[in-house]
């Protein structure tokens, strides 16, 4: 008989800020955000704290008033981590610490602690330790309290250096050491890359959990880890699919999130070498959140950064069977009808009518439309193929009905 486990979760409060650059409504959709990010590090919120902040303190990033509110709550309520939303300098974490006695995370913190929980491979492990380097270099003084310049005296003259840039110089030297480790990586796995022969390469790409991994699972009928947590997929995975008898080379790759660090693109721009080199990208969308805009919007502006913006892409407006759009009552005179009132036929004629034949709604987990995927994948994937093959058009036909 199995032992019932109890999972014992780290309690923590948020805090964000509302400024020029984000209303009190977007403030509140980044927290609901953050919220998940945190149960996904093994955290409990138990609450929010919100300020409307112009310019951020340079001491203390929010105001005096507020942190003496938020001290007294972590103190009655036995708080073990701090979450802020936007990313802190070092000074303000250090003064933070001092003052709230418990442990001060950013979010990209927060993104990075559960990239190390999720890295499994070799490569994968390298690239995050590489990033929390980056991370950590300039924040050496607000960790410890020791790092005190050395006393002179007798026995204590002549040249040295402090501990503090004793500290420096060895992160210095591991992350010239990891990021050697991941070039020759990289010329391994390109080398890899390129025994894969002239096969049409279609890569997954999207926001953190919209469903990338259980549609591999679904169209190469592998078994890729998924879960309903951020960034369950950290690893890319190649998987060789058959459609019909037409055969390509699917990859699910690491999700992309809002606000991610400047660190872990710059990292993990060698994994998204699959995203670079597919000729084919299935866009995933989860229709069923409130907010899927801003992702696409936020994939894009990462897929610009990495030079992808300009390939084939299909849109896969995923959770079709999750949509529920609100109900606007006929004698409410007062709210004004906007997009959250749409339903999905009316979503096909607003600026998705303009995707064409580049737009198909399935439910990868209920297997919704997945036949009239197929095909459209096909039809891609054989697009591609022909014009690499002049001479194969014969050996696949048109359709895949045709099978």
């Amino acid at each position: 008989m199995l032992e019932k486990q109890n999972i014992e979760y780290e309690k923590a409060i948020l805090v964000g800020v509302i400024n020029k650059q984000q209303n009190e409504k977007k403030v509140q959709e980044y927290l609901d955000e953050l919220e998940f990010l945190t149960y996904t590090a093994g955290g409990e919120v138990l609450k929010r704290f919100v300020q409307r902040v112009d310019l951020p303190n340079p001491k203390t990033y929010i105001g005096s008033g507020k942190i003496l509110e938020i001290e007294k709550y972590v103190d009655e309520n036995e708080i073990g981590s701090v979450i802020f939303d936007d990313e802190l300098t070092a000074v303000q974490q250090r003064n933070i610490e001092k003052i709230l006695r418990c442990k001060i995370l950013d979010r990209t913190g927060l993104i990075l602690d559960i990239f190390a929980q999720r890295a499994k491979t070799s490569y994968a492990r390298t690239q995050v330790e590489l990033a929390q380097y980056e991370y950590l270099l300039p924040r050496l003084t607000g960790l410890w309290t020791h790092l005190e310049r050395q006393r002179g005296g007798i026995g204590m003259r002549g040249p040295g250096e402090t501990e503090i840039e004793t500290d420096r110089r060895i992160v210095r030297d591991r992350i010239a050491l990891l990021k050697k480790k991941l070039t020759k990586i990289d010329r391994q796995m390109g080398t890899q890359r390129g025994n894969r022969g002239a096969l049409v390469r279609v890569a997954l790409v999207g926001y953190t959990n919209v469903g990338k991994s259980t549609l591999m699972n679904v169209i190469s009928k592998s078994e890729v880890f998924a879960e309903d947590k951020l960034f369950a997929t950290l690893d890319t995975t190649v998987r060789k699919v058959v459609l019909g008898n037409l055969p390509f080379l699917l990859s699910d790759t690491v999700g992309f999130i809002r606000k991610l660090p400047t660190q872990l693109v710059e990292s993990f721009k060698s994994t998204l070498d699959e995203v670079r080199e597919a000729d084919l990208l299935l866009h995933i969308v989860d229709i069923s959140h409130p907010n899927f805009e801003d992702h696409i919007n936020s994939v894009n502006q990462i897929l610009n950064e990495i030079g992808s913006s300009d390939k084939k892409t299909i849109m896969v407006f995923n959770k079709i069977d999750l949509y529920e759009q609100e109900i606007l009552e006929e004698d409410d005179l007062v709210t004004e009808r906007s997009s959250k009132h749409f339903t999905i036929e009316e979503w096909k004629h607003t600026w998705m009518q303009q995707l064409g034949e580049n737009a198909i709604f399935i439910s990868a987990l209920k297997k919704e439309n997945l036949d009239e995927f197929r095909k459209k994948v096909y039809d891609a994937v054989r697009e591609i193929h022909i014009s690499r093959f002049p001479y194969n058009n014969f050996l696949y036909p048109e359709h895949l009905d045709d099978y």
